[in-house]
């Protein structure tokens, strides 16, 4: 029999909806699963217990007075820890941050309670978000449900640690390098970064301003189990909002669930040293999807491999600004981090980022054109498998591969486009993503796209964490990671 923790979202809706159970019981359930399995993985990393709880009975309340109800009536939900929930701290996982109160909700979680939501939980990050590998210096570091020894991914890793393990049905994170697509494409589980400027973002907690590179480049985004949860959730989040002059009236065109998809197949992008295991099961994603008769093709881009280098050069000359500011609130591992950044990534002189930005329109226009021959770009979430924790601060090198492996999920960064992550198979014992980028407010397709390969290759999760401290971790790990050394 199928446990209430087990349900997606949408699944969860329906039941409360129908009387089939209810709210409470749901949150109850959620909370259970929590105290079984959160030990091993530290992903939430604090509970809303008051508050929930008598929203829930609020949203049994109103189902029991046939009161008109949101497309998330009574599903609990959980939220990454630098998202503002009102009267909870929006920590960023910092410790400095531990006690910073937020007054008021944040926009995405604001509308997800207008859905009907209920806010549970928060989540783990690494500080302020800097890196791919999730480990707090407030909170400590959040595992991967699939093998404890490998990193769970960045920087919501400890949403998608949760929402994998069954902790969570439906999650809220952002995204400027990656940040909810790649722990998503590790844990197993579906992610979507929106277009910018489609999901409203602001906050109470200073600085209030962001980056050039953030406002270009960072979104608001989902997280969950189910693809269809993820469309009900952005179709909730989604339009202009009085607190974010950069969200835009954007209409959402819908491809409808038949639609035949033009579909270009990029498997091992330029630039991209994609793991041969990876690279097979993205082009089997591509056969399924064939062979249910969308029309698939070997195509990409051209200057795929520059768009990175811009994302990188860019954004890291963009951040050094805050580098003083953080120097006193940072914790270690995002220090470490920081510092070979520094060092890979020189500073840049105001004629360079002229020139880079024009390079970035120019990319900009090309993908433009690119994705109107094509629906979407089928590409790998990740190009090589988890790597092993604190991995990316070990050296130089570390961080150098640490953000090779990214190369993937960052065009769409750079870009503002859509994209979403969908399991589509496994690789060494540990589960490998596709992701389907779409052109500029193409979120729907993204997400049709992917709901064509869940149609096709099923779900891989909720799990149970795998221990590998009990003999039976993912077999082939030790393959894995010499693999994507050589």
């Amino acid at each position: 029999m199928t446990e209430l923790w087990q349900l997606g979202a949408l699944e969860i809706a329906s039941a409360i909806r129908n009387r089939e159970t209810t709210s409470i019981a749901v949150l109850d359930a959620l909370r259970a699963r929590i105290e079984q399995v959160n030990g091993h993985l530290n992903a939430v990393v604090a509970r809303l217990d008051d508050s929930a709880t008598a929203a829930a009975i609020a949203a049994d309340r109103a189902v029991a007075d046939g009161a008109p109800l949101g497309p998330l009536h009574g599903v609990p939900i959980t939220v990454k820890e630098n998202i503002d929930v009102a009267g909870c701290p929006t920590t960023h996982g910092a410790a400095a941050f531990g006690q910073a109160l937020a007054p008021r909700e944040a926009p995405v979680v604001e509308r997800l309670r207008a859905a009907g939501a209920i806010p549970f939980a928060r989540t783990n990050m690494p500080d302020f978000g800097v890196r791919a590998h999730t480990d707090s210096s407030l909170h400590g570091r959040t595992h991967n449900p699939w093998h404890e020894e490998v990193t769970a991914g960045g920087s919501s890793g400890g949403e998608a640690s949760a929402i994998a393990s069954g902790m969570s049905p439906l999650g809220v994170g952002n995204d400027v390098g990656g940040s909810v697509r790649e722990p998503a494409n590790r844990c197993g589980i579906v992610a979507v970064k929106p277009s910018t400027g489609v999901v409203p973002h602001a906050s109470s907690i200073p600085p209030e301003e962001a980056l050039i590179t953030y406002q270009l480049m960072l979104a608001q985004g989902l997280l969950a189990r189910r693809v269809a949860d993820l469309r009900a959730g952005l179709l909730a989040v989604a339009g202009p909002h009085p607190r974010d002059p950069l969200a835009l009236p954007v209409t959402l065109a819908d491809p409808g669930p038949d639609a035949r998809l033009r579909i270009a197949v990029a498997a091992e992008p330029a630039g991209c040293h994609v793991d041969p295991a990876i690279a097979a099961a993205v082009r089997a994603a591509g056969d399924r999807l064939a062979a249910a008769g969308h029309i698939v093709e070997e195509a990409a881009p051209t200057g795929y491999e520059r768009t990175g280098d811009l994302w990188a050069a860019l954004l890291m000359n963009d951040f050094r600004v805050l580098l003083p500011a953080l120097e006193g609130v940072i914790g270690p591992g995002s220090k470490a981090y920081l510092a070979y950044a520094q060092e890979l990534l020189p500073p840049l002189d105001s004629a360079t980022v002229t020139m880079m930005h024009l390079e970035r329109h120019a990319a900009e226009l090309h993908w433009h054109r690119f994705l109107s021959d094509w629906d979407v770009l089928l590409t790998p979430a990740g190009a090589t498998p988890p790597p092993r924790h604190d991995a990316d601060i070990a050296s130089l090198d570390g961080l150098r591969t640490a953000l090779d492996l990214l190369r993937p999920l960052l065009p769409a960064n750079l870009l503002g486009l859509p994209a979403a992550v969908v399991p589509c198979g496994t690789a060494y014992g540990l589960p490998v993503g596709a992701q389907f980028t779409a052109r500029r407010f193409g979120d729907l397709t993204a997400l049709a796209a992917a709901q064509a390969v869940e149609d096709a290759h099923g779900l891989v999760t909720p799990i149970d964490p795998v221990r590998s401290a009990d003999g039976d971790g993912s077999p082939g790990l030790d393959e894995a990671h010499s693999a994507a050394r050589g």
